[in-house]
């Protein structure tokens, strides 16, 4: 009879589907993925995972009839949900920040015209390639959609054009500005010696200093890309979406900046990325041929 029942109710959720039912499920598809892309790799995964097992276990309780197991997972689930809230208040802070500076469709930076992309993307890469020859110590922050007017506030404000020479002299060791970070803004470099938030994250290689967890603060608090240049070893690095990637060569460098600067317009907004990546995973049929090919074929077998 159950049986029965269930097969009638898809029959009718099948029958009764309509355009706005897709609208709801791609929703909450792009909802699910971003909720996992910002959990992942943090406290909040394992605590995902025990809340799915919890749940599963209360509805298994209420199948078999267990009304003790039941009473009492829906009490811990209950009084649970209220302590969740203050013990991960970093990670809902975090998810209400992703949620505050994205866009469903659109760039995340606003583009600057094409001859002016160029010149401040080689002055940023030619200092860092100088200070890592050197192994002088550097931390670049370019800011993007979040404004980081109180980061601005800690340094000291100045306001000039992006160039290799400024960039260079202000991270020479000994110097007033620099022991911090330079903020810079499009093509203005708004401050130096700033103070940025350190990084929560205790799974990070012992090898990475203060500098290192400081860019990788400030990118979890906001949207900004980090560009850092290892004192000890001179390599340089960049850490973007609380994510580090190191031991950088000068191109690489360059193609992420200019990617900074200069995005394209598909890759901006969440409901693209989650397209984009849905199809990147779709299986290719190695059988398509085209036209070309058709033709080509069809040439080969008449001679």
């Amino acid at each position: 009879m159950d049986g029965a029942r269930f097969l009638s109710s898809i029959k009718d959720t099948i029958l009764n589907f309509k355009f706005n039912n897709v609208i709801d499920i791609l929703i909450i598809a792009v909802i699910v993925y971003n909720t996992y892309k910002l959990v992942k790799q943090t406290r909040a995964e394992q605590l995902a995972k025990g809340l799915v097992v919890l749940l599963i276990v209360t509805k298994l309780s209420g199948w078999f009839k267990l009304y003790t197991l039941r009473w009492l997972l829906d009490w811990v689930l209950g009084a649970g949900l209220i302590a969740l809230v203050v013990i991960f208040q970093p990670e809902i802070r975090r998810a209400f920040e992703f949620i505050g500076r994205s866009q469903l469709i659109g760039s995340r930076f606003k583009n600057m015209e094409a001859g002016q992309v160029n010149p401040v993307v080689e002055e940023i890469v030619q200092a860092c390639a100088s200070l890592s020859r050197q192994k002088i110590g550097a931390l670049i922050v370019i800011q993007r959609k979040t404004g980081l007017g109180e980061v601005i506030e800690t340094g000291t404000e100045i306001e000039g054009y992006v160039s290799m020479g400024l960039l260079i002299n202000i991270f020479i060791p000994n110097t007033p500005l620099h022991d911090g970070a330079v903020i810079i803004d499009k093509e203005i470099i708004k401050a130096a010696a700033c103070f940025l938030p350190i990084t929560d994250n205790n799974r990070l290689s012992k090898d990475l200093g203060t500098r290192h967890r400081a860019a990788l603060g400030i990118s979890e608090k906001s949207d900004a890309f980090v560009v850092v240049v290892s004192e000890e070893t001179g390599a340089i690095s960049t850490c973007e979406s609380g994510e580090i990637s190191r031991y950088l060569d000068e191109d690489t460098l360059r193609k992420k900046l200019i990617d900074i600067y200069n995005p394209k317009p598909e890759e901006g907004g969440i409901l693209n990325k989650f397209i984009n990546e849905f199809k990147s995973q779709e299986p290719k049929d190695e059988n398509i041929t085209t036209e070309e090919e058709a033709d080509k074929g069809e040439e080969d077998k008449s001679k």
